[in-house]
Formats: structure tokens, sequence, C-alpha cells
């Protein structure tokens, strides 16, 4: 059975300047450099929030790039619901949301299989890539034509660093470049109505350590930062 771990947390912004204003404004640390992605017409900044609990799980702030038409074939959506209109008005109006966790896999195909046998389409397994200061960082992620990140992002889109045939244990990770930022995630939970089907899925994909429980659907990322113990809601987005 594949071994699944939180990867990264995804917070939307309606633009990258608004998201680094944001973090520095909640989370008390100007995120660190990311890049662009041109498949999906999207760039973000990242940093790491790795510690115990997680020890490879870090932070991402993405935004549709302006004036960027994604290389993606036309009629398929961005991922992570970010063409969706009311995400999209949320964030304009109350600014960016956490709204999704992506979880890494050491087989992709195989954990997008063990979901579909609960019923589940995580999406198609998307080659993508982007340049970064030390050569190129390769992953292949699931994504779904429609963009949806599904159970109101509590289920994780899935992605495995590295070239397709790359050995995992030597693909190269976002974190491997990245400094201590001074914030760690303590805690991941979720809620959602159905939380038995929930908890199928996670451990179809073997994924632990995050929190299920019955309730409105959300996600809860309890973070120490140096403002102190902040923690982040998705409240139903």
């Amino acid at each position: 059975m594949s071994r699944a771990q939180v990867d990264h947390l995804v917070v939307v912004a309606a633009s990258l300047a608004q998201g680094v204003a944001w973090c520095e404004q909640t989370l008390g640390i100007t995120p660190g450099p990311g890049g662009e992605h041109p498949l999906m017409g999207t760039h973000n900044r990242l940093f790491s929030v790795a510690g115990t609990a997680f020890p490879r799980a870090y932070f991402e702030i993405i935004a549709i790039q302006p004036g960027v038409a994604p290389l993606r074939a036309a009629g398929r959506q961005r991922w992570f619901d970010m063409d969706d209109r009311e995400l999209q008005a949320r964030v304009a109006s109350e600014g960016p949301q956490l709204v999704h966790f992506v979880a890494s896999v050491p087989g992709v195909v195989s954990a997008v299989k063990a979901l579909a046998t609960q019923g589940l389409d995580r999406g198609s397994v998307v080659e993508a890539s982007r340049q970064t200061a030390t050569g190129l960082l390769s992953w292949r992620i699931t994504v779904r034509d429609d963009g949806q990140r599904l159970f109101y992002g509590t289920l994780p889109t899935l992605i495995q660093w590295g070239e397709a045939g790359e050995d995992p244990a030597q693909a190269t990770h976002p974190l491997d470049a990245m400094p201590a930022s001074g914030v760690t995630l303590q805690a991941l939970q979720v809620r959602h109505p159905r939380p038995e089907q929930l908890q199928a899925a996670y451990a179809a994909i073997g994924l632990t350590g995050v929190g299920v429980a019955q309730g409105p659907p959300s996600l809860h990322a309890t973070l120490q930062t140096p403002r102190g113990l902040v923690t982040l809601e998705s409240k139903g987005i």
C-alpha cells in the first residue's frame, strides 16, 4: 500500500503581493521564493513548515499569474479550484484563504487507483515542472479536468516528486533548498459531514497524522509562528 504524507498546505491569494502581505501580517514572516507554472498560468511563494510532526511539509501561497494564459488544454480548469467563481469571490472579499493540502506518495498512479476503489476520481496524473535557482524541479500531480479539490479541499491532491520512472528516493523535493522559516506545522485536522468516507480514503493511500472529525467541511492547520500559535481555517470554502 502507498504511504502518503502531508507535503504542503495551499493558500490561494488574489495576487502574490497580497499573499506576501497576508503572510507577514498573519504569520510574522516573509515567504521565500517560488516560481511559475506555465501549464496552469499560476505562480507561488514558498516556505518550510517542517517539524517533528510533519518532517517534509512546506507552505505554498499561490495566485493566478496576470497576463499569462495556461498551456493546459482548452476547457480544462486550473488546479485547486482556482477557476471556481465562488472561491475567487471569497478570496477577493476576505483575502488569502487556506483551501487545500497536498499529500506526497511514492507511487502516484497506484495511489490514484487506490482511491478509485473507494469510488473517488482524483483526476489524471499530470507531469509538471518549473525552473528554480538550482535547476528544473519536476513532479507528477493529480488534477481533474474540472479542477475540483473534492470534499471541500479535505481530500488531498496527490503528488509524486521527480520525473516518471525516477526513483522517488532520488527525486528533488522543494524542501531540499528551503531554510527553516520560523514557522512549523503542529497539527492538521479536517472536518466533513461524511468523516467515515474521508477516513476510508486516507486509509487507502496510507495517510496518517491528519485528524478527521464530523462537522461542517473545513481544514484546520495549527502553526507555531513568530506571532505565537496560529490556526488557519478554510471554513467550508
